[in-house]
């Protein structure tokens, strides 16, 4: 039982980990990556079931069996299977709550991903105990594995039923209504077929009516699911990929949508948890306005052309940081938006703009995210000096050399709203806690004075300090 469920764990943690990216670790990202992860969960847990039934049909050969000596069995496996992916959903979600990330609980996914490997213990105990060969363990894997996976590409109306969800990951267009009667369903029909095992293999009368009990409320799961409408956050407009953001094109640009997403995910994880962050991508022709809901980008592009991604990020980043008319500040600029397209640095026209480039090199990706949560207002208002690049010298170690400079609040600059599109959340500052708040959660210390209200990256702070300076990279981020 214990390797079993050390398997489950590890399994279960490769396989939701590969789902997300650096910069996603909310609920709903983490309760769609271990929704996703019971594709291989589930059929390795039905394998094991199958085993033990298999040793246990062979063990408990010419006895008589009572009900509760004949379930016990496969509810210690659906206990070992549930408390793995518990630890799973555990340790990812404390990973979210360190970095600040974790929102609101959605229990009608996790309520589906454990009824559902329920049902997948349940399956492999029956094929385990009817089918008494040495082959069956795998038998029930792949047999599982290859039927849920067959029934999620095909009907909407048969993906519903099962406990899978499709690739890309449709996690925000299933309501918790939607969940709650999938649970309800998977349960039914898991304790239907562990009852009527039960009942066969005792003989009991009761068991036999507590399975037809369980039937009827898998009926009533499985009818509702089947007969309400799916919800979807798409309009019929556009052709969209939902995961890990939504991007859309219109159907003629369908074929764009990879490279689109590929770019623009790239930007929501470095812009996550600033006041641009955004969870949406809209493509509309060029010259077509609109109103733009909260969190969303609206990008122009009339075809695929060369370069098509590229143009539709440089149009997005030109709005939410308007060119500076300074060679100096746009010097600056040009390097942050230089690493939020992912292009090589540029050295800059002056020395001290390439000692600032050198400086925002050696910081790692999480520590350049930081950073920019940190800085995001002098940013976008074209308030970048030599001073926010470790004073305009090349530091012999990142991590620990400060700035010789305070954040400046977002309320203070016009340019802290995109105009590209992109709306930022309301009532977010640097770092999504408030005007004037660092991006620990705590106000940085007010310019020119020795405050102690600093706060470090991602909440780890520096005491006291000359006007409230902090550390990049103080934590990991």
């Amino acid at each position: 039982m214990l390797v079993a469920g050390t398997v489950l764990l590890v399994l279960g943690l490769v396989a939701a980990w590969s789902v997300l990216i650096p910069g996603f670790m909310n609920w709903d990202e983490i309760v769609a990556a271990v929704i996703g992860s019971l594709r291989l969960t589930g059929p390795v847990g039905a394998a094991f079931a199958a085993w033990v039934a298999l040793r246990r049909r062979r063990a408990e050969h010419g006895r008589v069996l009572t009900p509760w000596r004949a379930a016990r069995a496969p509810l210690s496996i659906i206990a070992v299977v549930t408390g793995s992916f518990g630890a799973t959903v555990l340790l990812l979600g404390l990973r979210a709550a360190l970095t600040g990330q974790g929102g609101a609980l959605l229990p009608g996914g996790l309520a589906m991903s454990v009824a559902g490997l329920g049902l997948y213990v349940m399956v492999g105990w029956i094929l385990g105990w009817l089918l008494p060969v040495t082959v069956v363990p795998l038998l029930a894997a792949a047999g599982t594995y290859g039927v849920f996976t067959l029934l999620a590409t095909g009907p909407n109306w048969a993906g519903r039923l099962i406990p899978a969800a499709r690739q890309p990951y449709e996690l925000l267009t299933v309501g918790e209504t939607a969940y709650a009667d999938q649970a309800l369903w998977l349960v039914g029909l898991s304790a239907a077929l562990f009852l009527g095992w039960v009942a066969l293999v005792t003989g009991r009368t009761l068991a036999l009516a507590a399975a037809v009990i369980a039937v009827l409320a898998a009926g009533t799961g499985a009818a509702r699911l089947v007969s309400e409408p799916r919800t979807t956050l798409a309009s019929e407009r556009y052709a969209c990929q939902e995961w890990p953001i939504t991007v859309c094109v219109r159907p003629a640009l369908r074929a764009g949508l990879t490279d689109l997403a590929g770019m623009f995910t790239m930007l929501a994880a470095r812009l996550a948890g600033t006041p641009a962050a955004f969870k949406r991508v809209e493509q509309r022709a060029p010259g077509e306005d609109g109103p733009v809901a909260p969190g969303v980008v609206v990008v122009h592009l009339g075809d695929l052309g060369a370069g098509y991604a590229r143009r539709a990020a440089g149009e997005f980043l030109d709005g939410l940081a308007r060119p500076c008319s300074g060679v100096v500040a746009e010097g600056y600029r040009a390097i942050v938006v230089a690493w939020l397209r992912n292009d090589p640095l540029p050295p800059g026209n002056l020395p001290e703009q390439h000692a600032a480039a050198l400086w925002f090199s050696e910081l790692t990706d999480a520590q350049r995210h930081d950073w920019l949560r940190l800085f995001y207002s002098d940013f976008v208002s074209c308030g970048l000096q030599a001073r926010h690049f470790g004073g305009g010298t090349r530091p012999v170690n990142p991590a620990v050399t400060p700035y010789p400079v305070d954040p400046t609040p977002a309320a203070g600059h016009a340019g802290a709203t995109p105009s590209a599109g992109a709306t930022p959340s309301a009532g977010t500052g640097p770092g999504g806690a408030g005007p004037g708040t660092g991006p620990g959660g705590a106000g940085p210390g007010s310019a020119g004075t020795g405050g102690a209200g600093s706060a470090g990256l991602d909440g780890a702070g520096d005491a006291g300090g000359s006007g409230g300076r902090t550390r990049p990279g103080a934590a990991g981020g």
